[in-house]
């Protein structure tokens, strides 16, 4: 059978499974029905519920505004899917094409796609870790728990790393009048995501609305009570704090251990893949078969020097998926590449922050629009000569701009004179950023090298 009949049977026979009912499966396979794929499509996820959106979780779920059960995403009207819901992957055995599950069956396909996403990486301490009161938010059932945690009115709740999750907990905390302590190892909240010269106004903030802010220190012990509910947390600088709850925000671990013999090129930075979102193998040979997309994919950018990049932003999740699910179903002359710009954003404590490009990769940054003083600015980051990302605190309108300069690898320093800036903060200085070599949970992009097939990373537990 010729190339184009074989893809013909496969968009009218075929068999694709989703192995993670996710935000990126549920777009990929309503972006494969939407392009006429008719055959079989079967959706695996681990845990029981439907594919749910998680931004709401840290915010409107917390607050009570929302809940958590209802935050179930819309599926495409002819999605017409095998749900297998509630049962892990365990394992992958790309010669015979099936997918092996945790209940002892398996599932045959003719194309694969992996959107397993990322999970909360939990205190390091397992008897601790299950101390009555020690949570970590990333599922639904996760922000169920806490938010029922949280409206018994805690003395005290602490939270562990302030990166975006962590500094999203501790607003809703504030916003319903708890007491709060934020433990952070690095310098300053977000300092991983954005450096330590846009953190040092995010720790502004929250100490200006009632935060026990506490950076540069880490928690090294947390005690429960006789019944084994959690009574205080231990710290570096041998200080004690006491907390009814404690919520570890230290970051996000990439669901890849099912893939451990699968020949993939798949590890604790994600599974290596193309530009067209076709998977590596751990000799860097493309497949043709199995396909990535969301925050378990690393895949090289372009216009970042093709690195491979690991997101964990929703607008990547839903265009990678959409890129792959074409892919799975096309020519190889009517593929296209996933270059989407990186974006993410965060409310926290009243202010909409937001990025574009990526951050962690900046050695400089100059203030182009507002003041860190006010606390309302646009920031734009640059390495070796170039503009590579920009944030903004209540003042997103000129992202567009920024991203199109960061498109068009515009230099750094700004060629231009910006307006309504404060010439003092107009000078290009270090952004701030940690050592990279250091494990951190801030950021929401990990630049993770040029290698598909690299997996001699090791992590470190992490406690803040």
């Amino acid at each position: 059978m010729s190339v184009d009949g074989s893809l013909e049977k496969l968009r009218r026979e075929g068999h694709i499974v989703i192995v993670g009912a996710s935000l990126a499966g549920l777009r990929a396979a309503g972006t494969l029905r939407e392009e006429g794929f008719t055959g079989t499509l079967t959706l695996i996820g681990d845990e029981p519920h439907e594919p749910y959106d998680r931004p709401p979780l840290s915010k409107q779920v917390l607050l009570g505004r929302v809940p958590a059960d209802h935050t179930t995403l819309p599926r495409h009207p002819a999605l017409d899917a095998n749900w297998r819901l509630g049962v892990a992957a365990t394992g992958l055995d790309p010669a015979a094409r099936r997918v092996h599950l945790a209940d002892g069956s398996a599932v045959d396909y003719d194309r694969l796609l992996i959107t397993t996403g990322v999970r909360a990486r939990p205190w390091p301490n397992e008897l601790e870790a299950g101390l009555d009161g020690v949570f970590v938010l990333r599922t639904s059932d996760d922000a169920a728990q806490l938010h029922r945690r949280l409206s018994a009115g805690p003395h005290r709740v602490l939270v562990i790393g302030a990166g975006f999750t962590g500094s999203e907990i501790a607003s809703a905390c504030r916003e319903r009048g708890l007491a709060v302590t934020v433990v952070e190892r690095g310098s300053t909240p977000l300092v991983g995501a954005l450096g330590s010269v846009v953190g040092e106004v995010a720790a502004k903030m929250q100490r200006a609305k009632g935060v026990d802010l506490r950076c540069g220190i880490m928690v090294t012990g947390l005690e429960g009570d006789p019944a084994g509910r959690l009574r205080c947390a231990h710290l570096s600088d041998g200080s004690t704090v006491e907390a009814e709850m404690a919520v570890v925000c230290l970051g996000a671990t990439r669901n890849t251990e099912w893939l451990a013999s699968s020949g993939l090129g798949a590890g604790p930075r994600g599974i290596a893949c193309d530009a067209g979102c076709r998977a590596f193998d751990v000799r860097g040979i493309v497949t043709d078969d199995i396909f990535v997309a969301g925050d378990v994919a690393r895949s090289p950018h372009p216009l970042f020097g093709y690195q491979f990049l690991s997101l964990e932003h929703w607008g990547n999740a839903v265009e990678q998926a959409q890129v792959a699910a074409h892919n799975m179903i096309s020519a190889g002359t009517d593929r296209r590449p996933h270059v989407w710009t990186p974006s993410f954003w965060s409310a926290q404590f009243g202010v909409n922050i937001k990025s574009v490009g990526v951050p962690p990769m900046a050695d400089k940054i100059t203030v182009a629009q507002g003041s860190l003083a006010e606390g309302r600015f646009t920031v734009v980051y640059g390495y070796q000569g170039r503009i590579i990302a920009a944030a903004a605190f209540d003042q997103a309108k000129w992202l567009v701009f920024y991203q199109q300069q960061i498109e068009r690898a515009a230099p750094f320093p700004l060629g231009f004179t910006t307006v309504d800036r404060r010439p003092e903060e107009a000078q290009p200085v270090p952004a701030g950023f940690p050592d990279p070599s250091l494990p951190s949970h801030g950021p929401t992009v990990t630049l993770s090298g040029h290698s598909p097939g690299d997996r001699r990373i090791s992590f470190t537990p992490l406690r803040a």
